[in-house]
């Protein structure tokens, strides 16, 4: 292991704002956060939003910059990638972010039932031969139905068609209320202020002529989830 990524493993363990969970701590139970993010870790009663899989932290840091009074949680599972949105936060004194490093499929261990107000899903991992894997399949948003209040938010950004095509099919299924479905965010004349934020891998894509799909929808809560049936 190269020093600089022991380096930032041992920011990481300083950093009061990221936690790093053992396995035994979350597999099967609930951890001790859980219900208590806000009070324990925060410290404020601000919306709580999520975004899956942060790499880097970009939208996570972003996001709490443009919405001072939400609390911002970037999760993953690879520590040197969220080293770099942990030490932004840190230089730059941002008390409404916070990183957890997690695998997704745990994620029910640390939400409470209506503990989190938004969900954010930025550039996944397609997951082209395994749509179960996929951040929004019904599989994943079954965990989320659990802990995102009534009413909440999940958005995705993606540039690729095969994932947005697929999850405009899960929410058209599960009659989730679409909210939003944009197909290129670079065609539009005027750009909210949450695309004005850039991850490493949008500019990549970007400088690659690919569109930036985004979709915003409210999950259908009473009743069960369906996955559309493979081609």
């Amino acid at each position: 292991m190269g020093k600089n990524k022991l380096a930032r493993f041992a920011d990481n363990e300083r950093f009061e704002h990221v936690v790093q969970p053992g396995f035994e701590e979350v597999f099967k139970k609930d951890y001790r956060l859980k219900g208590r993010w806000n009070t324990d870790f925060f410290e404020n009663n601000h919306p709580l939003i999520l975004e899956l899989g942060c790499g880097k932290g970009e939208y996570t840091i972003g996001l709490a910059r443009l919405y001072q009074n939400s609390n911002f949680l970037g999760i993953d599972i690879k520590g040197a990638r969220i080293w770099r949105g942990a030490k932004t936060a840190y230089e730059d004194n941002l008390p409404n972010v916070g990183f957890l490093r997690t695998r997704i499929d745990f994620v029910n261990s640390f939400f409470d039932q209506d503990e989190v107000d938004e969900i954010w899903i930025t550039f996944p991992d397609p997951q082209p031969k395994k749509s179960l894997k996929r951040l929004t399949s019904s599989k994943f948003l079954q965990f989320y139905k659990h802990f995102l209040k009534p009413g909440g938010f999940v958005h995705l950004k993606t540039d690729n068609d095969d994932l947005y095509k697929y999850t405009q099919e899960v929410i058209a299924l599960n009659q989730f209320h679409l909210i939003s479905d944009i197909e290129d965010i670079y065609e539009l004349n005027e750009k909210p202020d949450i695309f004005s934020i850039q991850t490493f891998y949008e500019q990549m894509f970007r400088e690659s002529n690919k569109s930036i799909h985004y979709l915003k929808f409210q999950l259908n809560k009473d009743l069960p989830f369906h996955e559309p049936e493979k081609e």
